[in-house]
């Protein structure tokens, strides 16, 4: 889960909270399905049917209202990944079912959205927040796996080192780059060569 801060969130509370919430949620959805970087207030306000004066209800400046979606973005994402994973058992069920739910989570994104969050400083670090978060669980299910011989002996701390890469690889889109997978095909990529490489014969 990331750390968010009163920043992180737009003005939901008072009079109007539903609605403003309901144009959050509205805005968070266009702006994951077409990405942000071309779109300007004016159009944001056009597309969501609103005013600019209510955009400014939720946040100061388009950059706010940008990193305030992304946060919810991840954050909700976060919620759905972990309530997957608690609901798995066995270190091997477990490293699959983390790894595929975050594939699952990333697949209905925009090519779009991932470019112009790894364009935009204030996004990519929400995204890198998150990516080293997730990197972090999978080291804890990877000493959980080798600790109950599910897993082959292995220098966790080094395994944990090269997923880490892999996936901030993945999160700067150097993978998409190289490869032409998309975010969601690079995790589903990740999880089949880590319960490969993992499991014992």
């Amino acid at each position: 889960m990331i750390e968010t801060s009163s920043t992180d969130a737009p003005k939901l509370t008072g009079r109007g909270a539903a609605r403003r919430s309901a144009l959050f949620e509205d805005l968070v959805a266009l702006l994951v399905g077409e990405g942000f970087a071309r779109l300007t207030l004016d159009d944001l306000a056009a597309r969501l049917h609103c005013s600019k004066r209510t955009l400014y209800g939720l946040a100061d400046s388009k950059e706010q209202l940008v990193r305030a979606a992304v946060v919810h973005f991840f954050r909700r994402a976060t919620t759905r990944v972990e309530a997957v994973l608690a609901a798995a058992s066995g270190p091997a069920e477990r490293l699959s079912a983390y790894l595929r739910a975050v594939s699952a989570e990333l697949a209905p994104v925009s090519p779009q959205f991932f470019d112009d969050v790894a364009a935009f400083e204030p996004a990519a670090e929400v995204y890198e927040r998150n990516t080293r978060a997730a990197a972090g669980r999978v080291k804890e299910i990877i000493e959980e796996g080798v600790s109950a011989g599910v897993f082959r002996e292995v220098h966790v701390a080094f395994a944990a080192d090269v997923i880490a890469s892999v996936m901030v690889r993945i999160q700067r889109r150097q993978v998409a780059s190289a490869t032409g997978l998309a975010d969601a095909e690079a995790y589903d990529q990740l999880a089949e060569l880590l319960l490969s490489g993992l499991r014992r014969a």
